[in-house]
């Protein structure tokens, strides 16, 4: 039996987590994850609504860049060089500032509501919204005219 791990596609795309949670219970996996650089969360915080966190700590506004296009997610950040600062004798470095580059898969008509930036948190706020033709929409069933229909064919 083969077996297929979906856990890159659950770091990788938001409004998708239907299907997947329908690939796993059938295939019987859970969902692990190994981790990467910025660490981040997807959260869904209602039937319709989703939220990313991206931990970019010492990262500014200026230092990141925010991108929607054709279905994809783009946040990048890159650290500005102070101009006027003289560089520093680091003993030790484990706070990453290096530049980097994540990108989500969105589903269709996922789109960006909100960004912020607090304590070192970039938070996305997305929104699912379905136009309203395609939507699914109840037709309702005349009885009374196809009586009349069917009566005027018998006669």
């Amino acid at each position: 039996m083969r077996t297929f791990d979906l856990s890159p596609l659950y770091r990788s795309t938001v409004g998708f987590d239907r299907l997947f949670s329908m690939l796993d219970k059938t295939a019987g996996f859970e969902n692990g994850g190994g981790t990467s650089y910025p660490p981040y969360n997807i959260e869904r915080t209602g039937e319709n609504s989703y939220r990313v966190t991206i931990a970019v700590a010492g990262f500014s506004e200026s230092d990141l860049t925010i991108e929607a296009k054709e279905n994809t997610l783009t946040v990048k950040g890159e650290k500005q060089p102070e101009p006027d600062a003289r560089p520093a004798e680091v003993l030790y470095q484990g706070i990453a500032a290096r530049a980097f580059e994540r990108v989500f898969r969105l589903a269709e008509f996922v789109e960006v509501k909100s960004a912020k930036l607090e304590k070192g948190l970039l938070h996305i706020d997305l929104v699912r919204e379905i136009p309203e033709a395609m939507k699914p929409r109840t037709i309702r069933i005349n009885a009374a005219e196809d009586k009349k229909v069917i009566d005027a064919k018998a006669a």
